[in-house]
């Protein structure tokens, strides 16, 4: 089979977490977590300084650790799977009980919102006509999000592995991705943090941006529109 021909990018998949979307960063999460849960004061002054910080560091890395607990990432393929697997992964943390552990949970995603750059750099693909689609391994829905954060309306097409029942890097969910924008895998761009993953979309002839986890308010997405031209 003949490679294709490099045309222009005329559609830019996006990946959401540490791609458009930040988020946060455990100790806080902790904090609202602790507040949620009914709990008086606050995580430091109740566990001590080292044992909240050990627990916020979980949370840091709850989402990376959960592959150990789940390499195959059944997690994203159903909300119920979602919860039980961010469970496992947190069972043995001492200072987490039951009740923790579930205002934690339902506090999941306070503190996700976009990146400085997310918006300006959709709205600039806007601008141009390039459709746009958001990706994600994710057990629940991340509409509000998006909602929350301003940037709905700049999505042509959100694909969610729990809803369509596929999971990155399987190539079934950028082919549906592609379908939902009726973009060519030779006419997009994949963006995201994740060779692992994200990576996936190059089997379909994507080009493909790996854009590392990043602290900070900025992701450097202006590289995308330095590829779209």
């Amino acid at each position: 089979m003949p490679f294709p021909t490099i045309g222009p990018i005329e559609g830019v998949i996006f990946d959401f977490h540490a791609t458009l979307v930040d988020q946060g960063d455990g100790a806080t999460w902790l904090t609202l977590g602790w507040a949620t849960a009914g709990r008086p004061g606050t995580p430091e002054r109740h566990l001590g300084t080292q044992r909240a910080a050990a627990l916020a560091a979980r949370l840091d890395r709850v989402w990376e650790d959960a592959r150990g607990v789940d390499p195959t990432s059944r997690r994203d393929t159903s909300a119920q799977a979602h919860h039980d697997v961010f469970r496992a992964v947190l069972d043995d943390a001492p200072d987490a009980d039951d009740d923790l552990l579930e205002a934690l949970y339902a506090g999941v995603t306070d503190l996700w919102m976009p990146y400085l750059d997310t918006r300006p750099t959709l709205e600039a693909l806007r601008t141009k006509g390039i459709r746009t689609a958001l990706i994600s391994n994710i057990g629940m829905d991340i509409r509000p999000v998006l909602a929350r954060g301003g940037i709905s309306h700049l999505m042509d097409a959100v694909v969610l592995s729990y809803e369509v029942g596929h999971v990155k890097p399987e190539p079934e969910i950028f082919a549906y991705a592609l379908a939902a924008i009726e973009v060519a895998p030779e006419r997009a761009l994949m963006v995201g943090d994740s060779w692992r993953d994200d990576g996936g979309a190059a089997a379909l002839g994507c080009r493909t941006l790996i854009l590392p986890r990043t602290r900070g308010d900025l992701h450097g997405l202006d590289q995308v529109l330095r590829l779209v031209g």
